[in-house]
């Protein structure tokens, strides 16, 4: 797939003149520094090795659309071959060493610049001076300029104060024919004087010649190469620089075909942008479910790995782009119709790729009340046995044609991810923070059978769980149970924990139930009766609570959302009377019916 070869360093800086070598359109632009064009011009000078370069060879099975080097002119033809890494590298050199106008760069404080560089030649022939301090940038006149440029300390706007200064533009030292000329001028302004002569013999012996015939080490990436191939090595030799995606390699495809994905992807996002569990979708999740949506209606096998989403070619997005978008609007009702609200309380940002994809195909079917309990029972089987953190790409493969037979089919065999879900009684104690997937399901049910706020009474909606900044809350506050010397893994796990506004949780405060409860009665003037109806919907038994039964209630409230978990899966938990369980919480989790 490569080969390793040293290519001079003239010739490479020819073919970048002619845009035989041009940059594919998913490298990005960015300027050096000046003093590190200083240190790569110094570190050419002196022979010493700056690197290989890699460049991949044009007519591969892929298309991309490219871009000159930086300071070419147009010339409208297809490259031969393209920079994947070493783009600032043979930029700037070609820059400084071939180009005759400004090398666009900036300072150590970011400030744009425009440069031309010189050698001094005297300070080069000084074996004591540090290379890089013989290298001199002026400004676009060719002077350098002090006292808030009143004074020109340095002038080179012409050829013959370029001699008098004894200063080798580097803009010819590239070539042999302009540097040849230039010393034939030099040395006839100083009257072939013999000193002269020799000094500059001296210089074209240790500089220029190292110069003309400087190698860099190149790998060349042949066309055969496959885009996935392409893409990893992007990334493995680009870390330093702004990571590749496949998004940005599919730019570059579908541009060839004059396709503006990056256009038609900000256009969906400003879409989805307007819905508060979308804003935080990326690209490339778009475009593995776009891969999914085209491999399910083609038929055959379903696979979305990475070479897949490479593999999507412009007519299949451009086919499906509208279904698919329309597909992650009616998964975002779907998401309220769960009582999930906000990108920030979905279980699973992953799950949401084959969602999507599922809603786009169901199309309006989404909405029969029996399509979408087979629906719900499939996404809180992957949320409640944790399905979704790693491997991603076969469940999503599995999972989209899987779920599918199942809704339209009831002799259909489960999806494997309902299968596979299993819920252990004792992971309540292990969902301590909003991080987890099953901690942000377990608040989705509470909400989904009408939670209400304590103090305003009302059901917590799309509108108000925004607006009024709703989020998880103790219910025997942390303070309060601090000072008690309660068992914290109990207290701050999902099990104490629910969903309210931000305002009622400042009224709660840290004091006990029965107090807040007391004062949200006598302070806000509510009946008592119409705080604990509003309390219990959360699942909570309020006769515990304003008694400040701690222990009762961890049962209690624990046996009611194993018991909402089991409704959600439709599987039952199992280890509800295991002796880890009755040891932890000392008895059996499980209903009185059931005992």
């Amino acid at each position: 797939m490569f080969k390793a070869e040293d290519e001079f360093l003239s010739k490479l800086l020819s073919l970048v003149e002619s845009n035989e070598i041009q940059l594919p359109d998913f490298q990005r632009g960015w300027v050096w520094e000046d003093n590190r064009i200083k240190a790569l011009l110094a570190s050419l000078t002196l022979g010493y090795p700056v690197g290989a370069i890699m460049l991949l060879e044009s007519g591969g099975d892929f298309h991309f659309k490219c871009k000159n080097v930086e300071g070419t002119n147009n010339a409208g033809i297809e490259p031969s071959i393209m920079i994947l890494d070493g783009q600032q590298r043979l930029t700037s050199t070609y820059q400084a060493m071939r180009c005759k106008n400004p090398v666009d760069t900036r300072n150590d404080q970011k400030d744009p610049l425009k440069r031309f560089y010189y050698l001094d030649i005297q300070k080069a022939l000084n074996t004591t001076t540090d290379r890089v301090e013989a290298i001199i940038a002026v400004d676009k006149d060719k002077q350098i300029k002090e006292n808030f440029d009143r004074d020109i300390k340095l002038d080179l706007s012409t050829e013959e104060l370029e001699f008098k200064n004894k200063m080798i533009p580097f803009n010819k030292l590239s070539d042999p024919r302009e540097i040849n000329e230039w010393r034939n001028r030099y040395q006839e302004y100083y009257h072939f004087d013999s000193e002269i002569v020799k000094e500059y013999q001296r210089l074209d012996d240790m500089v220029i010649q190292k110069l003309l015939n400087y190698k860099i080490p190149i790998i060349r990436v042949l066309k055969e190469t496959p885009k996935e191939a392409v893409c990893q090595v992007f990334e493995n030799v680009n870390q330093g620089g702004v990571p590749l995606t496949v998004f940005e390699l599919l730019t570059a495809t579908f541009a060839a075909d004059d396709f503006d994905l990056k256009a038609h992807w900000e256009a969906a996002k400003k879409q989805f942008d307007e819905k508060p569990t979308l804003k935080n979708l990326d690209n490339t999740s778009f475009l593995i479910a776009m891969t999914l949506l085209v491999a399910y209606r083609k038929g055959g096998t379903i696979s979305c790995k990475k070479k897949d989403v490479l593999n999507l070619k412009f007519s299949e997005y451009k086919e499906n782009e509208a279904d698919l978008i329309n597909g992650f609007i009616r998964m975002y009702d779907f998401l309220v119709d769960l009582k999930i609200y906000d990108n920030e309380d979905i279980p699973y940002g992953t799950q949401l790729i084959p969602l999507s994809v599922i809603c786009t195909i169901l199309e309006n079917d989404l909405y029969n009340s029996a399509v979408k309990d087979k629906l719900k029972k499939w996404y809180w089987c992957g949320v409640f046995g944790e399905l979704y953190g790693s491997a991603n790409e076969t469940r999503y493969a599995l999972d989209v044609p899987q779920v599918l037979e199942w809704i339209k089919n009831n002799n259909a065999e489960l999806p494997k991810t309902v299968q596979d879900c299993n819920f252990s009684a004792m992971r309540l104690i292990g969902l301590q923070t909003k991080n987890a997937a099953a901690y942000k399901g377990v608040m989705a049910l509470i909400m989904q059978s009408g939670a209400k706020d304590w103090i305003n009474d009302t059901e917590m909606s799309v509108t108000n769980y925004i607006a009024d900044r709703a989020d998880i809350h103790h219910i025997f506050p942390q303070r309060y149970c601090i000072s008690c010397n309660y068992n914290k893994k109990l207290w701050n796990s999902v099990i104490n924990k629910t969903p309210i506004f931000f305002a009622t949780n400042r009224f709660i405060g840290g004091d006990a139930p029965s107090e807040y409860i007391r004062r949200i009665v006598e302070n806000k003037g509510i009946e008592k009766e119409k705080v604990l109806n509003a309390i219990s919907t959360h699942y909570i038994n309020t006769e515990l609570l304003i008694e400040d039964k701690f222990d009762e209630f961890i049962i209690d409230r624990a046996i009611k959302i194993l018991d909402l978990i089991d409704d959600a899966t439709g599987k039952k938990i199992t280890d509800r009377k295991s002796d880890a369980v009755v040891e932890f919480f000392g008895k059996e989790l499980v209903a009185k019916s059931e005992k």
